[in-house]
């Protein structure tokens, strides 16, 4: 059954303190199943960020903070009486070290962790109680300025849109991979609250068909008109006069503008610019990497074939021996990308020295 509460709604990440839990909604289900999932070991929460139960970079990185709180929460629990700091901290750096591991290119989750592990070393002089609590004030102050950052991309990014305009998105840039309002997402809830009566195209988006599943679901629930298309339809709808802006969240943005998306992404920039479409990209600054210098230092994750061949099927749609090229990411060029919003303004290039007033704020 499909669950017609508004998206905007649904808290897809959260703390249970009290639990020593992190209940997360399991995304590889929606739209036809809402099922919350309680994650309780650091193998739980590995999996669920691997396996893209959550996904999207900034709820990545929320998971990551909480995930990381819970580890030093037991580590703490854990310790002798006659165990310092140094014993504490090495254990919470292999907690930190493990995360790391489930996904490589969403820099939100390095981001987050490294955040968590500031306030450790901020606060080594303090007893073990007293960290435990400052990291559970920095995880849920992740989780809050997030959405606060979301609401804010999405009232620069409704300045460059118009009533009426048809948005094209692809993969889910949305509240489900935020912790509200979404990304790439945020000026249509906006500016559909405001009388906007966008329509927007959502790309299925190949392989994982977050586009089709999720943020369809999401329109739709909160009665945004969204029509999904095939992601290699793009250009007709372009061609048609259907799209006058391209929208897109990102994984992460290097120094030059670069910026690592769902697998497609690119190929999208590249129509836009050849049907004069404004590309927009919406970061918020914690995805910027200002140390990678471009996007041929963005490592790109590579997934498993079968999600190409055989996950969506009854049978398999490959022959069997048949290899599969699975990228879950691609590199957006900046001198494609007409602007990246932030949660601190809109960057234009040249990207260089733009991105760095954003992040600077």
């Amino acid at each position: 059954m499909f669950n017609h509460q508004s998206a905007l709604a649904i808290e897809s990440v959260r703390l249970d303190d009290a639990a020593n839990a992190i209940i997360l909604l399991d995304q590889t289900l929606l739209p036809n199943e809402t099922n919350y999932l309680t994650l309780i070991t650091q193998e739980q929460i590995w999996e669920a960020i691997y396996e893209l139960r959550v996904r999207g970079a900034p709820a990545i990185g929320i998971t990551a903070g909480f995930g990381l709180y819970l580890a030093a929460k037991n580590i703490a629990a854990d310790l002798k009486r006659t165990d310092g700091f140094d014993q504490f901290h090495v254990s919470f750096k292999k907690a930190k070290a493990y995360l790391a591991t489930s996904r490589p290119t969403a820099v939100n989750l390095f981001w987050a962790l490294d955040r968590l592990d500031a306030c450790v070393t901020r606060n080594a002089q303090k007893s073990i109680a007293e960290i435990v609590k400052a990291l559970h004030k920095e995880a849920v102050a992740i989780r809050d300025e997030d959405e606060q950052m979301c609401k804010s991309m999405g009232e620069y990014g409704l300045t460059l849109l118009s009533p009426g305009m048809g948005l094209l998105t692809h993969c889910n840039a949305g509240t489900l991979a935020t912790a509200r309002y979404g990304t790439a997402t945020a000026p249509m809830y906006l500016g559909h609250a405001r009388g906007y009566h966008f329509n927007v195209f959502a790309d299925e988006t190949r392989p994982l068909l977050q586009g089709g599943r999720l943020t369809s679901y999401e329109l739709n629930s909160a009665g945004i008109d969204v029509t999904v298309i095939c992601d290699n339809m793009a250009s007709i709808v372009m061609k048609n006069g259907w799209v006058q802006a391209v929208l897109v969240g990102c994984d992460r943005v290097a120094a030059n503008g670069d910026s690592a998306n769902k697998i497609g992404t690119s190929g999208l920039a590249i129509l836009a610019k050849h049907y004069n479409i404004p590309f927009y990209i919406f970061a918020p600054t914690s995805t910027i990497d200002l140390n990678c210098v471009a996007g041929n230092d963005i490592h790109i994750e590579l997934r498993k074939p079968e999600e190409i061949t055989t996950r969506w099927y009854t049978h398999p749609m490959v022959p069997p021996g048949v290899k599969a090229y699975n990228p879950a990411f691609d590199v957006t060029d900046h001198d494609l990308i007409t602007a990246i919003v932030t949660e601190n303004g809109i960057a234009r290039p040249p990207y260089s020295e733009s991105l760095l007033k954003m992040v600077k704020g």
